[in-house]
């Protein structure tokens, strides 16, 4: 039985995925508005095949960007385009609280509101992840998507949704059982699935 909430997606895309050995696992979504992370995030070739495999399914969320790339001409307006929201990771403050305020009124108008976030934060390697994602998904209580890229299996995955409980270790240990044997393009730039000490926390 599928989801609540199904979407219709570009058999183009599918079929450009099939072609390059790819292929996409979604059974529709749990809720009209949600947060998504997506792991191992180690190449430029995350994009492409995320934006195809978004195309396949239909998916049409939002997600953060370094705001240096929404600068740039042409191609900031495309990133706007497809979803993008600029972040200057050198000023968070208040990102979060925004972000949860802006899901809420997604869920008072009964609008479709997904953010997909990379919780690594960048392609090279990091010993933790940024915090911002679950922030987000708890505060506004929302589902949290635990989305994959494997490049070995060559398969996005679309299909976990939890609840987050507030519990930040237990909930971690649920995510990382599911995500830490998934391998990116590059896995040695993979960081490991946990979040940073509290007072270190960050968006």
């Amino acid at each position: 039985m599928g989801r609540a909430v199904q979407l219709r997606g570009s058999a183009l895309a599918r079929r450009l995925l099939e072609a390059a050995g790819w292929q996409v696992k979604f059974d529709g979504l749990p809720a009209q508005q949600g947060v998504a992370i997506v792991y191992p995030h180690t190449s430029n070739w995350d994009l492409p095949i995320g934006l195809l495999a978004k195309w396949a399914i239909g998916f049409s969320p939002s997600f953060w960007g370094k705001d240096s790339l929404f600068k740039l001409p042409l191609f900031g307006a495309w990133m706007r385009w497809i979803g993008g929201v600029p972040v200057d990771r050198k000023s968070p403050r208040g990102l979060v609280e925004q972000m949860v305020l802006r899901v809420k009124q997604a869920k008072d108008n009964n609008e479709f509101f997904w953010l997909v976030i990379a919780p690594e934060g960048t392609r090279g390697y990091h010993d933790h992840w940024r915090s911002g994602f679950y922030r987000v998904a708890h505060q506004a209580a929302v589902p949290l998507a635990l989305v994959y890229f494997d490049y070995e299996e060559k398969v996005v995955g679309f299909e976990r949704f939890i609840r987050l409980s507030g519990n930040a270790d237990d909930d971690m240990a649920v995510i990382a059982e599911y995500l830490s044997h998934r391998r990116g393009k590059r896995p040695e730039l993979a960081a490991p699935v946990r979040l940073p000490p509290a007072k270190e926390g960050k968006e």
